[in-house]
Parts: C-alpha cells; structure tokens; sequence
C-alpha cells in the first residue's frame, strides 16, 4: 500500500485511526477505527452520505462505541493494521482504480468498509444500506466528477458549503421582504436582461 496514493484527508483519517487505537491501547488498528476516522476527520462526504440514505448516524456511533470498547487492550508495542483493515485499504485501492480516480479518497474508503467483513460493515448494512445505494449516493456528491487532486475532498459540495439558495429559502419563506426598492430591482432586472453585460 503505498500512502501516496491517498487524498490528503484519507491520509489524515489513517492517521487518526492509528492514533484512536493508540489511545484506546488496542494492539491493531481495525476497521471500526478507520470508520471513527472518518465520522471525525471528514465534513463533506460521510454526513452527505449518511443522510442521503436516511441513516440514523447517532445510532450507528453509539454501535460504533460499544464495539470499540469491547476490543481487546494491550500497553505498549507497535501498531500496526490488522489483516481485515489491511484488505480494506487494498479494496480501496482497487475501487478508486475502477473508478477510474487517480488518488484513493474517503468515498473509496467507505465503499471498502461497507464491503469488507467487519463490525463497521454489518452495522451499516443493518441499517437498511445496500451498496447500489451507496454509490448512487457517492456520485450525486461527486455529480461526475473525478479524484484527480489530493484534495479532491473538499471541493464536493462547495457550493452549499460557502453559498445560501436564495430560491431554497424564498420558497419556505424565510427570506425578508424587500420593500421600498421598486426602482432598484426593475433596473438590477433591466441590467440582468441585457444580452450583453
């Protein structure tokens, strides 16, 4: 597995689930750390995800927690993956391969975990996830686009992320009305009319 291949936010969240394991004293770094990763690292792609697919994501990490602290502890020694979170990574690899990405990113990590034979993966199929669903899911996020930087992460769902839907908000009311500006909007209207600006 070569690290370099992964997006920067990948690379943080194998990291952190190192780190997780360290701090619970659990001899390998399992799949479930790696999910935790993520629900902690990302901000863009799981929560899109998971709410796309009407997941109860306080539900899940409650799962997630008392199957974490039923993992066996051991102070001290190296840390390294244990062979099911190794062939996760591997399958991430090849499912960002497939997908024609050139960097494996957090949706390929997710993917891997949902298919993998782990805790983490049954929990989420529990939750009524099927995996055509899941990669629908991913690429309504992704609207077509590809993994061609190591920070392909945060450019998904940008928009939302910086910018307010005027149209979304006047539709439920919650925008203020505007009054007393009758020439100013029938001239910005007139402006945006032009064919040439």
């Amino acid at each position: 597995m070569n690290i370099n291949n992964f997006t920067i936010k990948s690379q943080e969240v194998i990291q952190h689930a190192q780190i997780l394991a360290q701090s619970m004293e659990n001899p390998q770094i399992e799949n479930e750390h790696i999910y935790k990763a993520i629900v902690e690292i990302d901000e863009n792609v799981l929560p899109f995800v998971l709410k796309k697919l009407n997941v109860n994501i306080s539900l899940v990490n409650q799962i997630l927690e008392k199957d974490l602290e039923s993992l066996p502890k051991v102070s001290g020694g190296e840390i390294l993956f244990s062979k099911e979170a190794g062939k996760t990574l591997n399958e991430a690899n090849v499912i960002a391969r497939k997908m024609e990405d050139e960097y494996v990113s957090i949706e390929h990590l997710i993917v891997a975990l949902f298919k993998s034979k782990s805790k983490i993966s049954k929990i989420l199929k529990d939750q009524g996830i099927q995996e055509k669903d899941l990669l629908a899911a991913i690429e309504e996020l992704r609207k077509g686009g590809k993994v061609t930087s190591q920070s392909a992460e945060e450019t998904y769902n940008s928009l939302n992320k910086y910018a307010r839907n005027l149209n979304d908000l006047a539709d439920k009311g919650k925008l203020d009305p505007v009054i007393g500006r009758d020439e100013e909007i029938r001239r910005i209207l007139q402006i945006l009319s032009r064919r040439t600006k």
